[in-house]
């Protein structure tokens, strides 16, 4: 297999489409087909539909499918228009059925009996099984593809066997040993397979400390059992503990890739509205509910500086300092957000427990304001000739950024408790939630004050 680093890209490129355009079927093959499929797509999506269809001639759709995989969803669904029924039959009979159970959760049901009927009968079933769970379950996750042997079988049976089985499996790093239930009583991993003597059983060299997950465990959950024990796959079972499929890691992060997109939206308060594919009709609608929600906060901060004018009218200087109380609580409330958020994520808040993260926050929140209070202390009398007013402003500061780092690390706690997503505790909620706290406590202070300015 060629690795672009080794050849000039270009050229190479150049040659592959080369022969693609003269309909050379030899050149292109040995070209195209000695490429990793990532530079096989890359030259892919470079193709109008005139060269398309060029390429589906001089390959088969078993050949076709490592290309397919690879696409955005998007383009699956325009590539699959330009198919025949046998090349999509054969397409879909190659590509991994948990790779098929994806692509076909996105299709309205026409289409997506038109695939399935396609298929072969007993792929067809397997595959009707896995969208018949959840998405963001383990058996929506699962493939079907894994190897499993006999307790009773020999070492040189299963490597003889595993030859042949081997081309259809998703992994070969662990067989799985079924009893005459076919439940799951052991593991096996490739390495263990290979260094036992060929005379020896599967039952004397198998793991029986079996960990496994439910078809109806949440994807998250999946992670962190496979994140725990470093696994490359782990087994699915059913309630009664029979093997129904297998999760593999490559499988899993492409999820947690999506998780953390997802998390960041819900981080911005723009829940499916970052994505660069979407119209800006579709991104704005997306993004619309909470920029109005947040113009309803916005009332409320405006309703908070408007209940101090009196104090305003009287020192107009106080105005001066607002923005700066506002953006410092804001900011250090998002920062302790994103810490806590992601402690949740990896596990590493629940070890540390919620105390541990409120006295941590607060002591940073303490340090921060004793800091900022400092350079304030030193800067406002010297450009502004008071004292008295860089002590307000100073104390002011440091309480806001100690309320406001607790109220970063508390509140996507407390949504966690709901059973909620603590990513929905958004950058731009926290941020005006402290707005208004650093407004509060930055008026009773300069009003009770103000005597001295």
């Amino acid at each position: 297999m060629i690795a672009f680093d080794e050849v000039n890209r270009t050229d190479y490129a150049t040659d592959v489409l080369q022969a693609l355009k003269q309909g050379d079927k030899k050149t292109f093959r040995e070209l195209f087909l000695d490429l990793h499929p990532t530079n096989q797509l890359e030259i892919f999506v470079q193709l109008n539909r005139q060269l398309r269809q060029k390429l589906y001639e001089l390959m088969t759709g078993n050949e076709f499918a490592e290309v397919f995989i690879e696409l955005e969803l998007e383009k699956q669904k325009l590539i699959i228009n330009e198919l025949t029924d046998q090349y999509m039959k054969e397409l879909f009979d190659t590509i991994p059925t948990d790779d098929v159970a994806d692509f076909l959760a996105e299709l309205d049901k026409a289409e997506k009996d038109k695939i399935l009927h396609a298929m072969a009968p007993e792929r067809e079933m397997i595959i009707r099984e896995l969208l018949s769970y959840p998405i963001e379950t383990a058996g929506g996750l699962m493939a079907k593809e894994f190897i499993t042997v006999s307790k009773n079988e020999k070492v040189s049976e299963v490597i003889d066997n595993l030859r042949f089985q081997a081309p259809d499996a998703e992994t070969i790093y662990y067989l799985y040993v079924l009893d005459e239930q076919s439940k799951l009583v052991g593991v096996v991993s490739l390495r263990d397979l290979i260094i036992s003597p060929a005379f020896e059983t599967i039952d004397n060299i198998m793991g029986t400390d079996i960990v496994s997950v439910t078809t109806e465990m949440d994807q998250e959950e999946v992670y962190k059992i496979m994140k725990r024990y470093d696994f490359l796959a782990v087994p699915v079972v059913t309630k009664k503990g029979e093997l129904t499929g297998i999760i593999t890691i490559d499988d899993m992060m492409h999820v947690m890739e999506e998780e953390v997109n997802e998390d960041f939206d819900e981080f911005i308060a723009a829940k499916g509205g970052t994505d660069i594919n979407i119209s800006s009709f579709a991104a704005a609608k997306k993004r619309a509910p909470w920029i109005v929600m947040l113009i309803f906060f916005g009332f409320l901060t405006g309703g908070v500086i408007g209940s101090f004018e009196e104090a305003l009218e009287e020192m107009v200087i106080l105005a001066v300092f607002i923005p700066l109380i506002m953006d410092s609580a804001g900011n250090a409330g998002t920062q302790s957000l994103a810490v806590v958020v992601r402690a949740i994520a990896t596990d590493s808040f629940e070890k540390r427990g919620l105390l541990s993260a409120i006295r941590r926050e607060l002591g940073t929140g303490l340090l921060l304001g004793a800091i900022t209070g400092t350079v304030l202390l030193i800067v406002i009398p010297i450009v502004y000739g008071s004292f008295a007013l860089s002590l307000i402003v100073a104390s002011s500061l440091f309480i806001t950024l100690s309320f406001s780092t607790i109220t970063g690390a508390v509140v996507p706690v407390i949504i966690t408790k709901l059973k909620l997503d603590p990513a929905i505790a958004s950058g731009p909620f926290i941020t005006t939630l402290n707005d208004i706290l650093g407004l509060i406590v930055y008026f009773t202070i300069a009003t009770t004050f103000m005597a001295y300015l």
